[in-house]
This record gives structure tokens, sequence and C-alpha cells, in this order.
């Protein structure tokens, strides 16, 4: 008893453990089925769906065991208010605003405020000087600075810079006039970044993603986007940098920051967005703040990685050497760790692409804005075409992270100044020429709206076509799948008694993990169902269980396929990785297109958005089993299928299993993303709370789908370790 309670069934009993445990739910749901069963055993009282405004001046009435919602909101009106935070929540929204502001002058040209945003300004400077003096010393230091001036300055024309440069001396409150970085110069400057980081293929790419969105007239909404990221990225970076180096030097912050991480990266991202409106306000800042916060776990969780994996030869040389504790981190432990910290700059970009999109549900301007705005208006030709931009967009600045990730660090102390500065030399040249040609040619600054060309009357069309000729079978395949399949599905689970519920996911931790994976994982129900949310909680079920189904059915033979052959292993993994960085809304367009707006809509989304990790895990895992126990096989006569089954399958299941685990991750997220095109789960009631600013409900909502993935994620990942452990590959 005490090892089942401590570490769970063991393996060989594990099958029995389990036929009891669902024995036990069986019973509940004949129970039931017969009307034995009680009824406080049967269902909880729910959350009444009412809205806040309807409330208003009246008694808060609620009908939940525990009323959570309005717990919390008293704490944050007692916090915002008799704590003074909202006044300092403001103030970092004012200046965010003006840092935005900054960069939106630098992109699209404009007027900038030096005096209040002077801090900010400074700190820019700062923060480039400092990156180009750690990287390669001084002399890159003043370049990048010089840089940033000489932009700032230079963009309005010498006629100009001696006013700009008086104003900025002398105008504490006075205007810093600059112009914009016209579209040639910022795709000539994609262009060589490209070349610098991985040669002609990237320069190609990333130069042409900004032609594409300068010529078919969506230059504007693009550099809206890049000013938020330009201001949440570093942010992030530094800020998840920090974290990570005192979780490192700390067993105590890494304790309390892990749980705090683990929430954070499972809340959907709607969730975010409303205690951040609460406290920040609305509007565009409000939405790089909620990026801010999103991006920031996986750069935590990099940099603790990276400084772990420092060789402890190399930290003994760097003692030996005499390296203070300060010079011990940054000239041997962060360079040392440089690959995964650079992963992590990686990740913070494509977090914070993602989340800017979403933002704009709260302000945040730019494509996301543009496409939630047609999406509403139901202008799906327009959307693709907005999509399409966001999709590049995504792709490029995914692809020049990974290759700054990779690229290794040129030592060029001994060669001359031109070779050595090169990179910086070509970019200010390209940004002087462009600058000079755009004064000459408006048109290079930014293109005229008669030079623009457009494509979306195609998507119409091919729209109308599909409606007119296709329309039938799709009617026909989605009845049957609403009426025979989805809805016999979330009518078993919402029929299934709140305790079998738990009986089950105890029982499964029981056997699983012991007494603590039991009393986590029931602890993480319980609250869905004091909260009143367990009806929805059920729905959301149901969506994530069957798009996960399909996904496994279809992603795992998908992965097994492709691994039987090199070359197809690597195509495949290509586009998983084009895939993987599609921000999550993207996935909308297509299903409103064929299935318009339903449930079976936003399953299909979340299928086509969770698949990925399903066919990514089965490829490395097959690809991963030892080459010696291939070997072995092989010798011992087995043909290729029992070399799969016997061998391959059973070695690489661990992280296959982790890429299960990360497809129900997957379909947590989007299935919340995926209320808006129609469902009645908790993501709508997510939608509702941000429309009424109600941050209390808001959170409890993302805690209840967070903690049912935090289920999910705990069983299978130590499922998943001990097998790892057991097969002797840790």
């Amino acid at each position: 008893m005490k090892q089942i309670l401590l570490h769970g069934v063991p393996t060989d009993k594990r099958l029995k453990g389990g036929l009891i445990v669902l024995g036990l739910v069986a019973v509940l749901l004949l129970l039931k089925a017969l009307g034995l069963l009680p009824l406080f055993l049967d269902e909880l009282p729910q959350h009444l769906e009412e809205s806040s405004i309807d409330n208003q001046g009246n008694d808060i009435v609620y009908t939940e065991l525990v009323p959570m919602d309005l717990y919390l909101n008293r704490f944050f009106d007692f916090i915002r208010y008799d704590l003074g935070i909202d006044t300092v929540t403001r103030f970092i929204s004012r200046q965010i605003k003006s840092l935005i502001g900054i960069f939106n002058g630098l992109l699209l040209g404009g007027r900038l405020s030096f005096g209040f945003s002077g801090l900010l300004w400074t700190a820019i400077v700062a923060a480039v000087a400092t990156a180009g003096y750690a990287l390669k010393g001084w002399k890159t230091a003043v370049l990048g600075t010089v840089v940033i001036l000489g932009i700032a300055i230079f963009g309005s024309w010498p006629q100009d810079a001696v006013n700009s440069v008086s104003d900025a001396i002398y105008g504490s409150h006075k205007r810093f006039r600059i112009s914009g970085l016209p579209w040639v110069g910022m795709a000539a400057i994609a262009f060589i970044l490209g070349y610098f980081l991985k040669g002609w293929k990237l320069a190609l790419m990333s130069g042409g993603t900004f032609l594409y969105v300068a010529v078919f007239g969506m230059w504007e909404y693009t550099m809206e986007t890049m000013a938020l990221l330009m201001a949440a990225v570093p942010i992030s970076i530094v800020i998840g940098l920090i974290l990570g180096i005192l979780a490192y030097r700390s067993k105590s912050v890494e304790r309390a920051l892990l749980p705090i991480m683990n929430i954070a990266q499972t809340l959907p991202h709607f969730a975010y967005l409303v205690p951040v409106v609460v406290f920040f306000g609305i509007g565009y800042q409000t939405g790089v703040i909620a990026t801010i916060i999103f991006a920031v776990p996986p750069m935590v969780r990099l940099t603790m990685l990276g400084l772990q994996k420092v060789p402890g030869e190399i930290v003994d040389a760097g003692r030996m050497a005499g390296c203070s504790r300060m010079q011990l981190l940054f000239r041997v432990q962060l360079p040392t760790a440089r690959n995964e910290i650079m992963l992590g700059v990686n990740q913070v970009i494509m977090q914070c692409l993602a989340m800017v999109v979403i933002a704009a549900f709260i302000g945040a301007s730019g494509l996301g804005y543009r496409l939630l705005f047609k999406l509403q208006s139901l202008k799906l030709g327009q959307s693709v075409e907005i999509g399409f931009a966001i999709v590049l967009l995504a792709i490029v600045l995914d692809r020049l992270s990974y290759a700054w990730a990779e690229k290794k660090r040129d030592y060029t102390a001994d060669l001359p100044f031109m070779q050595r500065y090169r990179f910086g030399l070509f970019v200010i040249g390209a940004v002087v020429i462009s600058l000079l040609l755009a004064k000459i040619w408006p048109s290079l600054n930014e293109l005229p709206k008669d030079g623009t060309v457009t494509y979306y009357k195609s998507w119409d069309a091919f729209i109308d076509f599909i409606v007119i000729y296709f329309d039938a079978p799709l009617d026909a395949f989605k009845g049957f799948m609403v009426l025979y399949v989805l809805t016999p599905l979330r009518d078993a689970l919402l029929f299934m008694p709140y305790l079998s519920v738990m009986i089950l996911v105890g029982g499964l931790g029981l056997v699983l993990g012991g007494l603590y994976s039991c009393a986590l994982t029931v602890s993480f129900f319980i609250f869905i169902a004091l909260a009143g949310w367990w009806d929805r909680a059920m729905i959301t079920a149901y969506m994530v269980l069957f798009a996960v189904l399909i996904c496994v059915v279809v992603g795992v033979p998908l992965g097994i396929w492709a691994s039987r052959n090199e070359k197809r292993a690597a195509r495949v993994l290509t586009w998983c990785d084009t895939f993987q960085t599609f921000p999550s809304f993207i996935y909308l367009l297509p299903v409103i297109m064929l299935f318009q707006v339903n449930d079976l809509s936003a399953i299909i989304a979340v299928i086509i958005y969770a698949m990925i990790p399903a066919i990514r895990y089965t490829v490395e895992g097959l690809k991963n089993v030892p080459a010696e126990l291939h070997e072995a096989v092989t010798m011992s006569g087995c043909s290729r299928r029992q070399r799969l089954i016997q061998l391959e399958l059973p070695v690489a299941m661990p992280h296959i299993m982790l890429g299960i685990n990360q497809t129900t991750m997957f379909a947590f997220s989007m299935v919340i993303i995926a209320a808006f095109i129609g469902t009645i789960d908790l993501g709508q009631s997510i939608f509702k709370a941000l429309s009424e600013t109600n941050v209390g409900k808001g959170l409890v909502l993302g805690l209840c789908v967070s903690f049912m993935a935090l289920s999910v994620d705990h069983l299978i990942t130590r499922w998943a370790r001990e097998k790892r452990a057991l097969l002797g590959l840790d």
C-alpha cells in the first residue's frame, strides 16, 4: 500500500488498477441511469450566466458553492484602489504608449514627444549601446548608437536636423520630428539581415515579405504590428533573462516561479486580456503589456535550462581564472548558454506575434486589428489577404531569429574596419540611400493606393464557388458530424456525474503517480466544481477530447510514415516548422470558409492547429531510437515491420506521448480562441467576461481551462518520465 501511495501502482498491475477505476465509474453511471444516485453526488450548483451590467445597482446574486469571481473582484478592487496599484499601472501604460509612439515614428514617420518619454528614448539608446558592447566591444556600441541617432536626426532631412537637435536638447516637452523609414529601405534591411544570417534564400524570403506587404497595400498595418513587437520583445527578453538568472541562482525562486509559469503557459490567451484591461486600460499599449506577460515564461525556462546545462568544468575554469560572481555569470555562463538563450529569444518573438494578433480585441493596432475587423464583417477574401501577410511575417521572423540563434559568433578582431563592421555599414548605407531616393521619388516612401494591388476578389470568387457547388455535401457532412458524433459525445460527458469524473481523474493519478498525483488532479477538478463552471468545462473537455483523438489517429500514423524515409521526414518536419509559426487566429479562416460558424468549425480549427506536435514528436521519437538497438534487432533477423512494432514504437513511445501531451495543450489553447466562431464552452464565457471587463470571472474561467490542461500534462509527463527511466533512456 505504501508503494502505491508514494509511486503509484506497479507497472504489471496497472491494467488491473485501471479496470477497477473504470468499474467504479460504470457503477455510478448505472446508478444514475436507474435514478438511484443522490442528486448531491450527481450535480453541483452552476454559475449564473448573467451580465454584471444586468446586476448593476442590485445585490449580486450567485448560485455556485464558492463565488470565486466575487472574491477575486473584491481582492483586485482592494489592490487597485486601496493600495494605489492603479496609479502605478496607468503610469506604466503611459510609458509603454510613449515607447510604441517612438517605434511608430521610426517606422512610419511623425513627431515624437521627447519630454515625458525622454526616459524611454534614453533607455533605447542605452540598450543598443549595452548590447553592442556585450557582443563585440565599445566600437560596436558607438556604431549602434550613431545608427539610432542618425536615423532619428537625418530621417527628417538635413534642413530639419538642426531644429530636431535643438528641440531634443532644450525643450523638455518639445516635439522630436522624424521621417519614417521608406518601404524600400525596410525591405533592403530585411534582405541584408537575411543574407548576413543565412544566405540568399533567407534574404529573398525576408526582403520579399516586406515587398509583398508594401505592394499589396498593407504597409502601414504591418509597421504598426512591427512597432508593437519592437516594444514588447526587448522588454520580454530582459524580464525573462533576469527571472531566469534569479531562478537558476536560487532554488526558492525557482520553486516559486515554476507553478506560476505552468499556469501562465496553460492559461488561455484571452484570460490574460481581462485583468490587463482592468489595470492598464484599453488601447494598443495594453495589447503590448498583455503580450509581455504572455511571452516571458518561455524566456525564463530556456534561460534556466541554458545555465543549468553549462558544464561544471567550464565554471571551474572561470573560477580558477579569478572571475568574480558577476564576471563568471556574464563572461562565462551566459556566453556558454547562448544557444538556449537565443532559442528563448526566438520563442519570445513568436509568442509576441501570436499575442499581438489576439490583443486586437483590446485595441492593439496593426494587422491583427484589420483581420479581426474583416472577420467580424465576414469579408473573408480580405481576411485571407491580411492573414497571408501575417503568416509571411511570422515565417520570416521565425527564420531570422532561428538563424540568429544558430549563427556562431564571428571573431573579427584582426580584420580591417570595413570587413569587421560590413553588416552595420551596409544597413547604414541602405537607410541613407532609401531616404535620399524617397525624397526624389515619393512612391518609394509609401506606395499610393492606386499603385497597390489586391487579390481578395479572387478569394471571394473561390468562396462563392465552394458555396455554390459544394454546399450540399459540406452541409450533409456537417449535419452528420453534429447530430451523430459531436452531440452524443457532448451529452455523454454532461451525463456523467461530477463524482464519476473525480474518481476517473483521481484514480488515474493514483495508478500512475501515487497519492500526490491523485490529490493534485482531484484538487484541480474540485476547483472547477466549486466555481460553478462544471457543465461549461465538460463541453470544453468534449471538444478537446474529440480533437485530440483525431489528431492521434491521423498524426501518429503520418509521423510513422514520414519517419520511414530521411528526405520525407525532413520535408514533413519543415512543414511542421512552417505551420507552427502561424498565429493561431489564422486557422479560423479556412474553416469559416467551408463550414461557417458552428461547433464543427471550431473543432476542425483545433484539429488543424493541434496536430503538428503529434506528427513532429512521432517523427523525432522514431528517428532518435539508438543505433545500437537497430543493429541488435537487425542481426537477430527482424523484418522492417517487426522492427517497427517490437523496437521502435516501444522505445519511442515516451517521446510520442509527450507529443500527444503537447497536442492536448495546443487543443486547450485553440479551443478558447475557436469560441470566436461559435461554441458554448468556457471560451464563450471568457469572451463575455472580457466584454464586461469582469476580471474575477475571466481569471476563474481561465484557471478552469488551465487546471484541466495541467491535469493531463502532469499525468502524461509523469508516465513518460517513468517509462524513459525503465528503458534506460535518461
